[in-house]
């Protein structure tokens, strides 16, 4: 569950995304691909039409979707971040796929407070995300009013061990005065802003603690 937590802050959150979290991600991505949750969200994107396409991410990371999504033939590949640990990785990523003039990295806007600051896309994605935010009804709805087609993201699995975990987490977070906190979203409250904004949902899936939502603009 360590990567779903996250703190309220941007300075928060380079304090525990660091470059050696971001170091770990790319050498697994490198030796594995992607995580089984991400190749869900890779395959919604393909089966609502990836090919041309041009993708947003929230809280990307490396960017290891966004390659994927680019070598499926995505046409652009664009990605907001907070912390700036992850972008000596995702550089090298980059240049290593040969899709540096494909891709777009944003570093440090909070899309939920100015979404207006980051240009529409066709589909939108958010891994691992809504979880760190406490509005989630503003991470979603600002998702939502910048995709054109789709918007596809994932939350942990809501469980007892869920609940519980976050409580600990969040405990242990007071204690040692770190800022970041763990949410467990309702999900059937965060389908209904996107619901709200025009978006019926397609897909309903998951893998080990991680559940998948797709919905498309109707």
């Amino acid at each position: 569950m360590d990567d779903c937590c996250a703190p309220r802050t941007p300075d928060g959150y380079e304090r525990e995304f660091d470059a050696r979290f971001a170091r770990r991600l790319a050498t697994r991505y490198r030796r594995a691909g992607l995580t089984p949750s991400a190749r869900l969200i890779l395959e919604f994107a393909s089966s609502i039409g990836l090919e041309g396409s041009s993708l947003l991410e929230i809280g990307g990371g490396i960017g290891d979707i966004q390659l994927e999504a680019l070598r499926n033939g995505a046409s652009h590949a664009t990605n907001v971040e907070l912390s700036s640990a992850y972008e000596p990785e995702a550089a090298r990523l980059l240049e290593e796929s040969g899709f540096r003039d494909r891709a777009t990295r944003m570093l440090g806007i909070d899309v939920a407070g100015t979404p207006e600051a980051v240009e529409p896309a066709d589909i939108v994605v958010l891994h691992r995300v809504v979880c760190c935010y406490p509005d989630y009804e503003r991470l979603l709805g600002a998702a939502a009013g910048r995709g054109r087609r789709a918007v596809v993201f994932s939350y942990p699995v809501r469980s007892w061990m869920t609940r519980a975990s976050v409580r600990a987490v969040n405990a242990w977070s007071v204690l040692n005065r770190r800022s970041y906190r763990m949410f467990a979203h309702a999900p059937d409250d965060m389908v209904s802003v996107l619901r709200a904004r025009g978006f019926e949902t397609r897909y309903r899936g998951g893998t080990g603690p991680w559940r998948i939502v797709g919905a498309v603009r109707v």
